[in-house]
């Protein structure tokens, strides 16, 4: 009985030798079944997704630059006083701009019929009529040139596979808020077209809405540029020491103090904060002015009080170059690679130059040339503090 348990243990084990083994025993050859499944060990070894290819990266890189340009772009129509020329709104239609005589004046009595015209510019003439109305066409036009860019691609890079899980959501949420981004803009302009009988102040945009319509571009931009530097730039494989990872949080506090910097920024534009005190550092004669606090109730004037928006958007100008320095200081103790230490330095001198263009400007009377470098040096801030972050990124396990 045990040689015959034996035997047949003999005949369920492969042999060393394989089926010849098998045959030379006396046992018949192995029957060929269904393949077996994968060993466990296998399947968790598997390879992970492709990662979606360079072109995808530099498209998002694109992308931002294009929204870069429109911020700037509306910068310059908000300094020039064009935002409120072109009084309706057609995704199609307005994309045609005047072209006869007769066209150009029944646009010009439709500007006429609005406040800015009848409080502000009763004395226009079509000629200068024609300025801020091409400034303002400029501005939706690229708006939609913007709006192509990201979806235009993004069916291409899905159909052709290129993108991954996660990616897809990433690029439905750019293209959602590209479009969210147009028709807050148009929200916004309706904001000044409005006619307000109890107001004795020139006509203009809400400045809730403009900071709105800035913020919303500023978040599309952050996430285009940090999205297109991770898929681009190789992560690098840093220590990871109590120091790096202070440091790493030191970086996303600054990126954050600046965006906020940077969307204060609407305020002031909105409210025409630059022209109230146009001394540095004090205001007027005194570090803090007497109608800081002149609103009621107090949490107005944050928001609405041109003194306090300005004085609040000096503290944190002076905040975040503060920080950007002890930023740059504290990684001078830490071994960084060479392209992070270019990060560091980079966002420094930009720093430097954003604050002596915030301070000339408003020494200056707020010049159009001066206002709108300025208004581009947030960016230009902005862009370095996230190429920082982007080199810090953590290694994932």
């Amino acid at each position: 009985m045990l040689r015959a348990a034996r035997g047949g243990v003999r005949l369920l084990l492969p042999a060393r030798g394989g089926g010849a083994g098998a045959e030379g025993r006396g046992g018949p050859a192995p029957v060929p079944g269904p393949a077996s499944p994968p060993p466990r060990r296998l399947l968790q070894q598997a390879a992970p997704a492709a990662a979606p290819p360079p072109a995808v990266g530099r498209w998002l890189l694109a992308c931002s630059g294009a929204v870069a340009g429109a911020v700037v772009l509306g910068g310059v129509t908000r300094l020039t006083e064009s935002g409120l020329s072109m009084v309706d709104w057609h995704l199609v239609k307005e994309m045609k701009p005047p072209r006869t005589q007769e066209e150009w004046e029944a646009e010009f009595q439709k500007y006429q019929q609005f406040p800015e015209f009848k409080i502000l510019n009763h004395d226009m003439t079509l000629t200068e009529f024609k300025f801020i109305w091409y400034m303002e066409y400029s501005h939706r036009m690229w708006g939609r040139v913007v709006g192509l860019a990201y979806i235009l691609p993004a069916a291409y890079f899905w159909q052709k596979g290129w993108l991954s899980r996660p990616m897809k959501g990433c690029v439905l949420a750019l293209c959602g808020l590209v479009c969210f981004q147009g028709l807050l803009g148009w929200y916004m302009v309706k904001s000044g077209l409005e006619e307000k009988p109890d107001s004795y102040d020139i006509p203009r945009v809400s400045q809730y809405r403009l900071a709105a319509h800035l913020g919303s571009a500023l978040v599309l931009y952050s996430a285009s540029l940090w999205t297109g530097l991770s898929l681009l730039l190789p992560r690098h494989k840093l220590p990871e020491t109590h120091q790096l990872l202070r440091l790493r949080q030191y970086a996303h506090g600054t990126t954050a103090l600046i965006f906020l910097t940077a969307l204060s920024g609407a305020f002031v534009a909105g409210l025409d904060a630059g022209l109230v005190y146009n001394s540095f550092p004090k205001m007027g004669d005194r570090w803090i002015p007497d109608d800081l606090l002149a609103f009621s109730p107090m949490l107005r004037n944050i928001f609405e009080n041109p003194t306090t928006v300005q004085f609040d958007h000096r503290i944190l100008g002076i905040a975040s170059v503060t920080a950007v320095t002890a930023l740059y200081l504290f990684s001078r103790k830490i071994p960084l690679p060479r392209r992070t230490r270019m990060a560091v330095t980079s966002l420094l001198a930009v720093a430097c130059m954003q604050v002596g263009l915030g301070i000339s400007t408003l020494l200056l009377y707020v010049p159009t040339p001066l206002a709108a470098t300025h208004q581009s040096g947030s960016l230009a801030l902005l862009s370095m503090a996230l190429w920082l972050m982007s080199e810090l990124r953590r290694v994932p396990k």
